[in-house]
């Protein structure tokens, strides 16, 4: 039997900050983590260099949010992201701001965001044991403390769930947290992949693996609508099974319905308008008047792209450049400018970055991060019905929402 007086489940981003906040206001906190070593996930975000937040307002914070941005009016302005990166310098962090406002650690490296966390936490006096929590000990619905599935107990006047999605499983992200909101009353939405992958109809994707494209245009339309869905510049990427990179994740948060109901277009050359572009197409073809038209492009597209734009084209790939037509070659501007794709379906939600659904805000306070239904008991980061789209705004909620829960549980002590 052990006693505290704040007990943080999940040794992640926002179980970390929340921990060391409530230990600054002199709280006696334990961190109850399952897996051997802290903010698992935290160490693949960015593909290993840790898009740690976002430079920009809280206005433009919360129009990247995907679920419920009202709710996290407070906690974005209690705890914005430039505080978020105050506090990362003053752990000894250089960061470096890059396109969208894109905060990354000076070094690249994810260990250094980790680590700079675990020692905040450590330094503020939090106590750590490698432990899973498999029920909440609730009396009078007010929180007693926890009992973990080696028949351990601690108790605690305060409980502050932090545990993560169920992205990624294998970085302790298994859903754990949604059994234990449900003891206290909680509702669950269900949980859906968020910024994932898209597996396309389109198997021509597949000759185009690992081909990176930089400053197009992916634009998603909803069949009936006059306005797109998303349409953004950026990068993306082919894949053997269809799509994916920041512009294909942030899309994904748009595909809430049947996917047969989208389709979706990427602009390769968004600088230029039709007419420009049919310029373009016409001075290339000038000095290659006498060559076959398959060999006519590698100034314009990417070599991976050429074969199938040539067959998408209906262009005979051996036809002479200078025989080429009007129609054929306002066909291929059109193409160019319109490349048509086709959402098969999701990847599985382990394969997502971030979850969207979990724990429901609405019986959560955003002021204190305190349950509606059960005194005591705190929820922050990825458990709750919280996401936005890629560049550093998911793990800023963690941040954001986590700094409120250990203020309020630490204050409250």
């Amino acid at each position: 039997m052990k006693q505290c007086d704040l007990i943080v489940i999940g040794g992640g981003a926002a179980g970390l900050l929340a921990a060391g906040t409530a230990a600054r206001h002199g709280a006696q906190v334990m961190l109850l983590e399952k897996n051997p070593r802290m903010a698992r996930k935290v160490m693949i975000t960015g593909k290993g260099r840790c898009n740690v937040t976002n430079d920009c307002t809280e206005e433009v914070f919360l129009q990247h949010v995907c679920s419920n941005s009202k709710f996290l009016f407070g906690p974005i302005h209690q705890f914005p992201p430039q505080r978020m990166m105050s506090l990362l310098e003053e752990l000894g962090v250089p960061l470096k701001v890059e396109r969208g406002n894109r905060v990354f650690p000076l070094s690249d490296k994810a260990v250094d965001i980790v680590d700079a966390l675990v020692a905040f936490a450590k330094n503020a006096g939090v106590c750590f044991e490698q432990k899973q929590v498999d029920r909440l000990l609730i009396s009078d619905q007010t929180i007693q403390g926890v009992h973990c599935d080696d028949d351990t107990v601690f108790f605690a006047p305060k409980v502050l769930i932090a545990t993560g999605g169920k992205s990624y499983p294998l970085t302790g992200s298994t859903g754990d947290g949604y059994q234990l909101a449900q003891q206290a009353g909680h509702t669950i939405i269900p949980p859906r992949p968020s910024l994932i992958p898209v597996e396309t109809q389109e198997e021509w994707c597949r000759e185009c693996m690992g081909l990176s494209l930089k400053n197009v245009t992916l634009t998603l339309w909803e069949k009936g609508k006059k306005k797109p869905v998303y349409t953004e510049l950026g990068e993306m990427l082919f894949t053997h099974f269809g799509i994916s990179g920041p512009l294909v994740l942030t899309a994904s948060t748009y595909l809430k319905k049947d996917l047969s109901v989208y389709h979706m277009e990427i602009d390769l050359k968004p600088a230029l308008d039709a007419q420009q572009l049919e310029q373009r197409i016409l001075r290339d073809f000038e000095k290659n008047q006498n060559r076959d038209f398959f060999n006519s492009l590698s100034e314009l597209l990417p070599r991976k792209l050429i074969p199938v734009m040539v067959r998408l084209s209906s262009i005979p790939p051996t036809q002479k450049v200078h025989q080429i037509t009007k129609g054929q070659r306002e066909n291929l501007c059109r193409l160019i400018k319109h490349l048509p794709l086709t959402p098969k379906k999701l990847l599985p939600i382990e394969e997502a970055i971030v979850t969207a659904g979990g724990v429901c805000v609405k019986e959560i306070s955003p002021q204190t991060m305190e349950s509606k239904f059960c005194c005591g008991l705190y929820f922050a980061g990825e458990v709750m019905d919280l996401d936005a789209r890629t560049g550093g705004f998911n793990l800023q909620i963690a941040f954001s929402t986590g700094f409120v829960a250990g203020e309020n549980a630490g204050k409250e002590v």
